[in-house]
């Protein structure tokens, strides 16, 4: 019966028809050469029959050629996304949406990774993986070891099946599974040790040697990536000091959700992408959205004010960030305690000297200076 079923769905297939259809999305969608649109189509119809022909549920449907059709218009649609973002924009796309699937999963056994520690795991941990990926695309389409995409549309068709190759799901025993990129990023990060520094400037510098097999071509794309981020990397910025201090902040007070939903929020990415990564309905990633939101103002009106003031440009020495009237409305707001606790401040009078001089405690101080930039906060965001 599987025998009769797989030369049905055989028949109804023709890798030919496929190629013909799916050649010419590629023609009308992209402004690729003719011969590229032609060899990756035939590659496309040829994945596409063997995923229908190899499957029960889709022989026992009824309707292989729509399945068919189907399949292939998913992966069209994969591939024209990467091709309209372009190469760069397109491997930030990949890279980010890969990044934000292991995220949780790249620490070290045991070990208090910081914000920018595990990008760079991260970084290391893709680098191998997209070689990994390259060598299965190769031999999924019968290509040869020297592949490498060197067309846009080459490229696309590679990071649109690195997405879905990273996605793939592995059964395990007791009828789970799980997806692939992350089953490696837990095998990566078992192997790492106690503590691990991950040399940045060597990986980028890296050039192969004669004992590596892995061409040099696919780590030169990997390379440039990393290179047009080094200057935007987390440590280098005031804006990396405010994140990394306030994951520290959500840590110290047992908030790892908020860590977390912080975390993939940096990476914008989409409300419905968030609820699936952290298995969260949308009312309660409502709730963790709005606990997270509490400890945002708290760590920037209290702990954290002056750093994240001065990543604003909104510290003392700039009146709040405020205008000449708005920072005369503000002054008009203040009842005379107010104005001298902000007069001492300006000054640069410690807080204790400042309390004292007040006649109140240091947590009564620090309610009224959070007060105060609270009603600043909401003159400038008017």
């Amino acid at each position: 019966m599987r025998i009769a079923r797989l030369s049905q769905g055989i028949c109804a297939l023709s890798v030919d028809s496929l190629s013909q259809l799916f050649y010419q999305d590629l023609k009308n969608g992209t402004g690729a050469p003719e011969s590229g649109c032609q060899a990756m189509a035939q590659r496309l119809a040829s994945e596409v029959q063997r995923i229908c022909n190899e499957s029960d549920r889709i022989q026992s449907s009824g309707d292989v050629e729509a399945w068919a059709k189907s399949l292939g218009k998913h992966r069209l649609d994969q591939c024209f996304k990467y091709y309209n973002l372009g190469s760069r924009q397109g491997r930030v796309e990949l890279h980010s949406t890969l990044s934000a699937i292991v995220y949780r999963y790249i620490t070290p056994p045991q070990a208090q990774t910081s914000y920018p520690a595990r990008l760079a795991l991260i970084e290391d941990f893709l680098q191998g993986f997209y070689v990994e990926a390259l060598n299965a695309f190769r031999r999924e389409n019968q290509l040869g070891d020297r592949y490498q995409p060197r067309t846009l549309l080459e490229l696309a068709e590679f990071m649109a099946f690195s997405e879905r190759y990273g996605k793939r799901r592995i059964p395990l025993p007791g009828r789970r599974s799980q997806q692939l990129i992350i089953l490696r990023a837990q095998t990566f990060s078992k192997q790492q040790p106690p503590e691990v520094a991950i040399d940045i400037e060597q990986a980028t510098d890296y050039g192969g040697d004669g004992d590596d097999v892995r061409p040099a071509a696919s780590h030169q794309r990997v390379r440039e990536e990393m290179i047009a981020q080094a200057d935007d990397l987390p440590e280098n910025s005031l804006r990396g000091r405010v994140v990394e201090e306030l994951l520290a902040y959500l840590k110290e007070r047992n908030q790892d959700e908020c860590a977390d939903y912080f975390t993939l929020r940096l990476l914008d990415l989409p409300t419905h992408e968030i609820e699936a990564l952290l298995g969260l309905t949308p009312r309660q990633r409502d709730y963790l959205q709005q606990r997270f939101k509490y400890h945002l103002l708290r760590f920037a009106l209290s702990h954290h004010w002056e750093l994240v003031h001065e990543w604003l440009e909104a510290g003392l020495e700039t009146n709040l960030g405020l205008t000449a009237q708005q920072w005369q409305q503000l002054q008009d707001s203040l009842n005379t305690k107010q104005a001298r606790l902000l007069s001492l401040k300006q000054q640069g009078i410690p807080d204790g000297e400042a309390a004292k001089i007040l006649g109140i405690t240091a947590t009564q101080f620090q309610k009224q200076w959070t007060k105060l930039l609270e009603q600043a906060w909401e003159i400038r965001n008017v």
